[in-house]
């Protein structure tokens, strides 16, 4: 007879140590409905491969600076109950979107790049200049 392999289980503090963020973030995540932990007898919170899975996105997502909202739309999380293939077309339509800021952002800073660097030859030759009349 073969046993059951037990999946493995996380605490609360053991998530937070692993991906450095306090445990009143996870829970925060919780109550906005992206996780749903298990519970214990005693009401401790139990994770799973598949809470941590999603932590581990949520806190991907924030760092590529989608919302709260857009995160729980592309893990399925949203009430609407997705198909797979309806959560890819929405992650890539956000991706797509976080793209386009990005390059705008980038090209904004090209153009910030140009103009110090316009100011800096104007002033380093008004120096050069300053210095010889000095001299």
């Amino acid at each position: 007879m073969k046993r059951k392999v037990r999946e493995p289980v996380y605490s609360i503090s053991e998530l937070a140590a692993e991906f450095d963020i306090s445990p009143r973030s996870i829970r925060f995540y919780e109550e906005k409905g992206l996780l749903a932990p298990k519970r214990t007898r005693g009401n401790q919170r139990i994770y799973d491969k598949r809470d941590r899975a999603r932590l581990k996105l949520i806190l991907r997502g924030k760092r590529f600076g989608y919302s709260l909202e857009e995160i729980a739309e592309m893990i399925g999380m949203t009430a609407d109950d997705k198909e797979e293939v309806e959560q890819i077309e929405a992650s890539l339509a956000y991706g797509e979107r976080k793209l386009k800021e990005i390059q705008e952002r980038m090209h904004e800073l090209r153009l910030l790049e140009q103009d110090i660097l316009s100011v800096r030859k104007k002033l380093m030759k008004r120096l050069e200049q300053l210095r010889s009349d000095a001299t």
